[in-house]
């Protein structure tokens, strides 16, 4: 999902679990079924009257903890966790009514945040594969789940607002809108170490990594440095109402453009010119490709006989992003937002035997659009009786919203630091175990810049967090978009490169993902395996399993004639060949920097290099393209990352 597209705030609240007259206000990360970290002084923090004593008890020890309240209401303290177990009660009270959590686990927390890959659940818009059997597996209770709700602010917040009332069991009931590469990250260390897992979900689409990091860091770069200043200036005179106002004319401009408006065109009996599409489905998959606006859907129905004069109901699954449905012209409901299932009563007099048409106008903002509520499209007789609607619609476009000037953003997330501000600096006093980060998608126009800006990031969330250089394990970016006849600059590829430097970082850990993606879908369905690896880096360099957690990583080239020889790291069980002996995604090249396919051949824990096209090369390539063949693996089954052995400058 882009950046206009986000997760409305369905219940946020700064006061979880305080009883009607209670004094202590706790902090939205504070409620029912939470994780504290196990074996360390974890930081317990809320607001209560100043000067009040607040008494906190944990019933693993029994023991008191005593703090007050200052003048501005704020109080901190620490309390002792020991090693991972539960469930648990904490008690909170500053002498009134108490706070109480209850079933409450002590294990491992780790913050998971990126944008649109880290946020896409593992049902809704996400629908990974088998997502159904996914979810009704899902029955781990030891993995809890807390999901923050999206917020942009141009100052660090001391508070966070948070989806459900805050945490939740991990269950089929709650899994199936929560990060899915969290959860599969999660569900495989739960599974090996049995230790309780506390995930915080904190993401938002299509969001540069530069929102996500705090402002000191980004002032100290000579890159941002003034840009910050500049936002903070203009910040002061953004209102609520200026936007209205923006929108209003914007949505103006769109009405007017929209073929289907235009001499009520969409409601025409003459379907001259309307294609013909299958659904449900996105669609760009449908055969739009990249396309963002308004496209209007009809289908010819025929109502039963024993339907007319009744109420029937139309149900549509979920669409992206907003739509609005029509039955014989006459409008019967609208929704925004893709997250909400469409259902929509067609009143008893509108209801006639035999044919009638439905009509909907989907408008997509951007990313993917369309409808695509698998099992959910059927119109429902008052008696019960269904009619699918799944199956061939035709449509027309409205409007390309390219031809619109852009769209106004309220609540924009791709503004420096804002969602640093909101959804991340809440949570520093916090004790966690570590962060998985999975982001770079809308920073590969500007992949020169991402190692300094993501060690900048990863810096400066330790210093604030004050935990040490606690383990920050991310995703490397999926192979996308059409794959290339020969070899091209990409800036994909210069962005994993970035991604993998950025391993020279302490406590750092990569899963490759350049095997997983798919060509049309940004949004890659294999999330289970993403997740499985980065739970091997973790179980690995965090929880001392010593087991394999990488693929072969480039080391060294040696040059011998027209051939050039390679050496790896985490060679684990030999180098492998995937999909038979004949290897590709390799490309060599000369001095003149013009790079052909090589023949590439295992011998040993080396591979060699070599093209007829070649004659004295100095360079070999591998993956390297936006969507890149994987086939160089280790013996365990893990993918080589890309890589390159030249440093030459995009032409």
């Amino acid at each position: 999902m882009n950046l206009k597209k986000f997760l409305p705030i369905l219940i946020g609240s700064v006061l979880l679990n305080a009883g009607a007259f209670a004094k202590v206000i706790m902090p939205g990360v504070f409620s029912d079924n939470m994780v504290l970290q196990q074996k360390t002084m974890a930081r317990v923090w809320g607001k209560a009257d100043a000067g009040k004593t607040v008494t906190i008890i944990s019933s693993w020890n029994n023991k008191t903890y005593t703090t007050i309240a200052g003048a501005d209401g704020n109080w901190k303290t620490k309390i002792k966790t020991p090693s991972y177990g539960g469930p648990y009660q904490v008690t909170i009270t500053d002498g009134s009514d108490p706070v109480v959590l209850n079933n409450v686990l002590i294990g491992e927390v780790w913050i998971c945040s990126g944008q649109s890959n880290m946020e896409m659940p593992v049902a809704g818009w996400g629908q990974v594969n088998n997502y159904k059997e996914e979810i009704a597996n899902a029955n781990y209770p030891e993995i809890r789940l807390l999901q923050v709700s999206q917020a942009t602010s141009f100052t660090p917040q001391t508070n966070i607002k948070v989806a459900n009332n805050g945490w939740m069991v991990c269950s089929p009931q709650t899994i199936g809108e929560f990060s899915s590469v969290a959860y599969f990250f999660a569900r495989e260390i739960n599974k090996q170490v049995k230790i309780p897992i506390g995930l915080i979900s904190s993401n938002w689409g299509g969001t540069m990594i530069e929102v996500w990091s705090d402002e000191n860091t980004l002032t100290n770069n000579p890159v941002f440095s003034a840009q910050i200043k500049q936002q903070q200036e203009s910040a002061k005179t953004e209102t609520p109402l200026t936007f209205a106002q923006k929108m209003d004319a914007w949505n103006k401009l769109a009405a007017a453009a929209d073929w289907g408006y235009t001499n009520n065109n969409a409601f025409n009996p003459d379907t001259a010119g309307w294609r013909s599409m299958l659904l449900p489905q996105f669609f760009e998959k449908g055969g739009l490709g990249d396309f963002d606006g308004v496209v209007w859907f009809r289908k010819k129905i025929i109502i039963p006989a024993a339907w007319a004069g009744q109420d029937v109901k139309i149900s549509l699954g979920k669409i992206d992003d907003n739509e609005i449905t029509f039955f014989n012209s006459e409008k019967i409901g609208a929704t925004d937002g893709y997250t909400q299932s469409r259902n929509y009563i067609i009143p008893a007099t509108k209801v006639k035997a035999g044919e009638s048409v439905i009509t909907v106008r989907v408008f997509d903002s951007g990313g993917g659009g369309g409808l695509y509520g698998a099992d959910e499209m059927q119109l429902v007789s008052a008696s019960g009786e269904k009619v699918s609607l799944a199956g061939t619609w035709d449509y027309k476009i409205g409007f390309n919203i390219k031809s619109l000037p852009p769209m106004p953003v309220a609540n924009n997330p791709n503004r420096l630091a804002v969602l640093y501000n909101a959804m991340i600096n809440p949570l520093t006093p916090m004790a966690i175990r570590g962060v998985i980060w999975y982001q770079g998608e809308a920073n590969t126009g500007r992949s020169g810049q991402y190692k300094e800006l993501f060690e900048g990031m990863i810096n400066g969330w330790r210093t604030i967090w004050n935990e040490g250089n606690f383990p920050f394990y991310f995703v490397q970016l999926a192979n996308w978009q059409k794959r290339e006849a020969d070899p091209v600059a990409s800036g994909w590829a210069e962005l994993r490169e970035a991604q993998t430097k950025t391993l020279e970082l302490p406590n750092t850990g990569m899963a490759v993902a350049a095997d997983l993606g798919e060509a049309d879908n940004i949004h890659p369905k294999n999330k289970q395996e993403v997740g499985r690896r980065l739970a091997l880096v973790a179980l690995d360099k965090t929880y001392h399993k010593k087991q394999p957690y990488s693929g072969p990583m480039y080391k060294s080239q040696k040059i011998d004639g027209d051939k050039i020889e390679l050496s790896f790291n985490y060679t684990d069980g030999g180098l492998k060949a995937q999909g038979g002996d004949n290897m590709q995604g390799f490309a060599i090249a000369g001095e003149d920097k013009k790079f052909y396919w090589a023949t590439a051949v295992i011998k040993g824990n080396r591979v060699i290099v070599s093209s007829p096209d070649v004659t004295n090369p100095v360079a070999v390539r591998y993956a390297w393209s936006n969507n890149p063949v994987s086939t160089l693996y280790n013996g365990v089954g893990l993918p080589a990352s890309p890589f390159r052995t030249d440093n030459w400058e995009r032409k």
